[in-house]
């Protein structure tokens, strides 16, 4: 297999006749999705995802992916053409179109709704493109196809790029439920297609390429939510993705069946429910449906509120209602059911959650404990059918951690597929399609880029580091009165702790050794005179002194004041 490898240089300037391939996120994690295409002078962007943050990532909004290597190519970006709704995929759009708003977005009928309503937010009016499976379209250099393909959210594509070094076939997310609730299926019929034709590269989603068999179908899932909703003594409180329309149509409809009202709750829910109620992917029957500011004063058990917040997220609704600060508080008889899916990283968040509402006297039902949800990515058997199918010439497993696309690319080589044709990259490695070959040959900047609060990019590794230590460590702040003329210290250093507990007895020891620093730090001859940089010499003593006799390292902050 080609494996990417942290040597990897510049890329050279791409072959003539050679198609270019950057993920600039989505591969090595679950998230920011966003790959680029390059092939005669022109950039085609397919998705621009964010990443949510983790547990070590304290006070971080969203990741979203770099765009720094294509920041003075962006005039060259024919288009970003979004596979489907999904944040993952979409929520970084805003960011780009923030440095050229005048970039199509391409796009299906849902998708494209979702993604003008996200940037009406941004203040931001974009040129889309709609399209819908078994159409073509032309940008620039690129000539594209787009097939019908089933996932947790309607409108689905998988992309077809032709240029003049050969075939991509971009699945997107997808699966291969032969019963979805909308009838739309994946198009194998077209995948068979372009096998015949000769796909030369196929970027294969690869989050489920580690789980055997295929995935379980959408409808199987209607007899546990069924039971939740005729077994559930109050008010039921249902957390899913604002995006998926699947589910909730399921919920409303086990709602209707149970004579239960139904309220959403939260402007991402609201808004992406009205969208797809308006353009027919969401039936609500007549009477169901109720506002949410109706029932914030209301005991009403009889009611169904549908919120975000399945993964733990400490803004969204349920992991405020979990905290006792929301509108909507969890009583003793509630049931919450958790209808998506648990990604990887949020595991600690969510489970802080599941234990606060269960503490609130809350029944939490959840994939851990009912078959409530099924997952929206094709498993290892789905992936060897396509592969069948297609029978591409090179393989770039695509969208997964590291684990998932090992497994893709074991499920490939499996199927007959040469290893030295399947391409194991990660973000920001090139991969150039020339001559019928994929390969490795190069490595651009790929990394995360940080949105905290209106900050984009400001936030650093650094400045998170010092965050956890401070969550963990706490802070210690060194007042320091200096003769100006000795450079001795005029009295002795105080010290301001915060999540930092000390002795007075052990601060007059810490003082001691503060002073004792501040005096070898004086000039050698006469030992008088100013302390060069003495906030440094107490910030070193104070740290020194913390860790030797408290085994701690806070945040030390030195104020010198000349007396």
């Amino acid at each position: 297999m080609n494996h990417a490898h942290i040597e990897h240089k510049t890329p050279p300037k791409l072959a003539h006749g050679a198609l270019r391939v950057v993920a600039l996120g989505g591969i090595g994690e679950i998230g920011r999705n966003m790959t680029v295409f390059e092939y005669g002078g022109k950039l085609l962007i397919i998705d621009c995802g964010v990443l949510f943050p983790e547990d070590h990532q304290p006070g971080v909004n969203l990741i979203l992916p770099d765009f720094s290597s294509i920041r003075d190519r962006l005039q060259d970006v024919v288009a970003v053409v979004l596979t489907h709704g999904h944040e993952d995929h979409i929520g970084g759009v805003p960011y780009l179109l923030r440095e050229r708003p005048d970039i199509p977005v391409v796009g299906s009928k849902l998708t494209v709704a979702f993604i003008e309503a996200k940037l009406k937010e941004h203040r931001i009016t974009p040129k889309t493109v709609q399209v819908a499976e078994g159409t073509s379209l032309s940008l620039g250099p690129f000539d594209l196809e787009f097939l019908a393909v089933n996932h947790s959210i309607p409108d689905g594509l998988a992309i077809a790029v032709r240029t003049g070094a050969g075939l991509v076939l971009h699945t997107g997310d997808f699966k291969m439920d032969q019963f979805p609730l909308d009838r739309r299926i994946t198009d194998l019929a077209g995948f068979a297609r372009l096998g015949t034709e000769g796909v030369d590269l196929f970027l294969v989603d690869s989050t489920n390429a580690d789980v055997p068999g295929f995935t379980t179908s959408e409808k199987d899932l209607a007899p546990a939510i069924d039971t939740v909703f005729r077994t559930a003594p109050r008010r039921i409180i249902v957390s899913s993705f604002a995006s998926h329309v699947h589910r909730i149509q399921q919920v409303i409809d086990a709602a209707h069946r149970h004579k239960r009202k139904v309220a959403f709750v939260g402007r991402s829910m609201v808004r992406n429910m009205t969208i797809a109620q308006n353009l027919g992917y969401l039936t609500i029957p007549r009477n169901t449906l109720v506002d949410f500011r109706r029932l914030q004063k209301s005991d009403d058990p009889n009611v169904v509120l549908i919120c975000t917040g399945s993964q733990g997220e400490p803004l969204a609704a349920l992991s405020r209602m979990a905290k006792k600060d929301h509108a909507i508080s969890i009583a003793e008889g509630d049931t919450v059911l958790l209808a998506s899916s648990l990604i990887p990283g949020n595991e600690n968040a969510i489970y802080a959650v599941i234990n606060a509402l269960t503490q609130l006297g809350a029944n939490v039902v959840h994939k851990g404990n009912a078959k409530v949800h099924v997952s929206g990515h094709a498993s290892a058997g789905e992936l060897a059918y396509c592969y069948n199918l297609v029978k591409p010439r090179n393989v770039m497993p695509v969208h997964g951690e590291w684990r998932h696309l090992k497994a893709n690319a074991a499920v490939a080589e499996s199927t007959g597929i040469d290893p030295a044709r399947i391409v194991l990259a990660e973000d920001g490695v090139t991969v150039d399609l020339h001559k019928g070959r994929a390969t490795i040959s190069g490595r651009v900047t790929a990394g995360l880029v940080f949105v905290d609060g209106d900050n984009v990019g400001g936030t650093t590794e650094d400045t998170l580091r010092e965050r956890r230590q401070l969550a963990e460590e706490g802070s210690v702040t060194v007042l320091a009165i200096l003769d100006a003329e000795t450079g001795e210290l005029a009295e002795p250093a105080e010290f301001f702790t915060r999540g930092f507990a000390c002795t007075d007895a052990d601060l007059d020891k810490a003082a001691a050794a503060v002073g004792k620093a501040v005096g070898q730090a004086r000039p050698a001859r006469g030992g008088r005179g100013p302390v060069k940089d003495p906030e440094a010499v107490i910030e070193q003593a104070t740290a020194d002194w913390m860790r030797r006799f408290y085994n701690r390292a806070p945040v030390v902050t030195a104020i010198v004041v000349d007396a």
